[in-house]
């Protein structure tokens, strides 16, 4: 929604609160700040927020209409050089056609302690930036000057904004403490917003409503005489319109750090705040006018844009080509496979998303590369093309967080899907190593939405339930002096193979030089990949190793895990407890067979016991078996993960579990001379 427009401040005209916090002024920078050497809250801290504001409101800006207006200020201490970071800020300003958002009154220093008194330090013009991000975006940035360890940075600056629904999210976390926050959104009565928090503070805002009086003047056009000959005057009218304004206050202290975990599905999804959207407008003697909705009237609106729908329905400019393809094709699954390879080899991702197109599906075909919805759309018209129930699916990235509101903003991306008898086939052919079922790993953000040529929707699962396997086999040489000698071949299916492939095709040499590195210094020859770019298949990768001091040898004993340099040593999940659920991403298994031979002249002294252990409602399972034949040992070792995403109230059945898979892959064989 822009600005409101200017006939309907005939009936109504109101400005902005001009709140002001009573708490921290600017420019008034204490030495107790600049000496404070780490936070008492949170002494692991690189910065923290000393004070951190945000006042949002309306006013009408002359000739225009009603403008959303922004202003923030915010106090950061650094206490070290990891905390240089936060000394960089970047404001997202969208735009579209002739209307923008722009910044306002920005000000900013950095604050140092020289010779015992507060030095100041204002930014300059260079340390300031502007950058068009897309047809849509700019971004304005700036660089604190004259930074050091101890150093506090302020600064403030207001967003002007004429999309008036788009109210940004208020946030009141990020990953350093927060000392004092204080935030206030002030609406007025003919405006009404739906609020949804997000994260897991506690928030209980404080609200209040005021009565506020505006006089305001407006030009008005009259006719004099008699109409044979009369003209025209111009003059002011003033008046004074009264309204109830509504504020929403937020204060909080000691905020702490939302800290970064293992397998999390965008921590923004986690991180406080709350977010407003525009539910409806009411403005007297006018109706009611509807701005929150639901998910229908968004996919409908969505499928009508020309960006969209419009591109789905062309297909002159691939038809030929696409008729000589399936020249061949007896199935739909060989159909299904026949164009979405085509498609993948003929227009190469640009890495820009988008749920529209840019330049539309015939420029990318013959230019051969578009953003996300030029491919996918792109995509979904072939497959309809070839007489398949094809439909785009839209989706929000893991980035882009989930969409708690039926808006058009929450979708980002664009897959495309076929629903043959067995279920849904989802596809994206962004991504050169997807295959049908395993979509980018960005793509795996819960549900995707599909839209049908009716224009209806539906929900669609967009995490897999097939696992993705690792499936190991080594055969080692054991020397007396410690040395490793031995073969290895491992298999990958699934998005294990699409990780396998994005990180070696294109970059092997780099690939076999962290091989090595990340497993014991390794000496590796005869390195080789089967079923490389073959996507249908599992991709295999085998290669000989040498390790020089593979075991420990003390004395006349041999100390080794049989799992030797495959073995895992640290458990990933480290804090104590956990608000937000563990995402895998994808449900996963992994299998390994290894066999050591041992020594001439050794004899098992000890083994490592078995293990069989699981987590509660079949969430994983870890297996653990080994076996003394004689000369040789044999162990078998198996993992799985049968949910892509684990509750947060199996977090530490999750912790414990992986302490005892990782204890038990570490446990030590014990050879000793016999």
């Amino acid at each position: 929604m822009k600005r409101i427009p200017l006939a309907l401040l005939t009936v109504l005209l109101f400005i902005g609160s001009s709140l002001k916090s009573q708490e921290l002024k600017f420019g008034k920078v204490s030495k107790e700040e600049l000496q404070e050497k780490f936070n008492p809250q949170d002494s692991a801290a690189a910065a923290t927020f000393l004070y951190k504001y945000r006042s949002t409101y309306f006013q009408y800006a002359n000739g225009e209409g009603f403008e959303l207006i922004t202003e923030v200020h915010e106090r950061i201490k650094i206490y070290n050089k990891e905390g240089f970071d936060y000394a960089t800020k970047k404001i997202k300003l969208y735009k579209n056609g002739s209307e923008k958002e722009a910044v306002n009154g920005f000000k900013a220093y950095t604050y140092n302690l020289e010779n015992g008194k507060v030095a100041s330090t204002k930014i300059g013009k260079d340390s300031q930036f502007n950058t068009e991000l897309s047809e849509y975006w700019n971004e304005q940035s700036f660089t604190m000057p004259n930074l050091k360890e101890g150093s506090v940075i302020e600064y403030k600056y207001k967003i002007v904004s004429p999309y008036v629904s788009n109210v940004d999210e208020f946030v009141f976390q990020h990953d350093i403490p927060i000392k004092r926050l204080v935030a206030r959104m002030d609406t007025p009565e003919y405006f009404n917003f739906r609020m949804s928090g997000k994260g897991f503070l506690k928030i209980v805002p404080k609200t209040e409503r005021k009565s506020k009086t505006l006089n305001m003047s407006q030009r008005v056009t009259q006719k004099s005489g008699n109409g044979l000959g009369g003209g025209v005057t111009t003059k002011q009218e003033r008046s004074t319109l009264t309204y109830i304004s509504t504020i929403t206050n937020y204060e909080l202290n000691n905020v702490p750090a939302l800290k970064e975990e293992p397998y999390v599905n965008g921590i923004n999804n986690y991180r406080a705040g709350m977010k407003y959207e525009l539910s409806f407008t009411k403005f007297p003697n006018s109706p009611m006018k509807q701005y929150s909705t639901d998910w229908e009237a968004v996919v409908k609106t969505i499928y009508k844009s020309a960006s969209f729908g419009g591109e789905l329905k062309k297909k002159g400019y691939f038809e030929k080509d696409v008729d000589a393809l399936l020249g061949s094709a007896t199935s739909d699954a060989e159909k299904i496979g026949m164009i979405f390879n085509f498609v993948k080899s003929k227009v190469k991702w640009n890495e820009f998303y988008g749920k529209y197109t840019s330049d539309g599906v015939k420029k990318a075909y013959k230019d051969g590369t578009g953003n996300v919805a030029e491919i996918n759309l792109m995509l979904t018209a072939m497959l309809r093309h070839a007489g398949l129930d094809a439909n785009p699916v839209l989706v929000s990235t893991r980035k882009n967080g989930v969409p708690l509101f039926p808006t058009r903003e929450g979708y980002n991306y664009v897959v495309s899907s076929v629903q043959l008898e067995n279920g849904t086939v989802l596809l994206d052919a962004t991504s050169a190593f997807s295959s049908a079922n395993v979509l980018p790993f960005r793509a795996l953000n819960w549900v995707g939405r599909i839209i049908k040529k009716d224009g209806s929707s539906a929900t669609v699962n967009l995490y897999p339930r097939k696992k993705s396997s690792t499936k190991v086999f080594m055969n080692t040489t054991l020397a007396e002096n410690g040395e490793l000698k031995g073969k290895i071949r491992k298999a990958y299916s699934n998005h294990h193979a699409v990780n396998f492939r994005s990180e070696y095709i294109g970059n092997q040499d780099t690939y076999l030089e962290e091989l090595e590195q990340d497993n014991g210094d390794l000496e590796i020859e005869n390195f080789a990949v089967k079923n490389e770019k073959d996507l249908g298949k599992s991709v295999i990768a085998s290669y000989d190793f040498y390790v020089e001091e593979g075991v420990d040898v003390i004395g006349d004993k041999i100390y080794f895990s049989p799992l030797l340099f495959l073995a895992s040593s640290e458990n990933p999940f480290k804090s104590d407890d956990r608000q937000f659920p563990v995402d895998f991403g994808y449900p996963s298994t992994s299998n390994y067979v290894c066999s050591v031979n041992l020594p001439e002249g050794y004899a098992v002294e000890s083994l490592p016991e078995p293990m069989s252990i699981g987590m509660p409602n079949s969430l994983g399972s870890f297996k653990y078996e080994i076996q003394n034949k004689g000369a040789m040992l044999q162990l078998k070792v198996t993992s799985t993960i049968n949910e892509p995403i684990i509750s947060a109230e199996y977090y530490a059945t999750l912790k414990e579990y992986f302490k005892k898979m990782i204890e038990k892959t570490n446990e030590k064989v014990v050879l000793s001379k016999a």
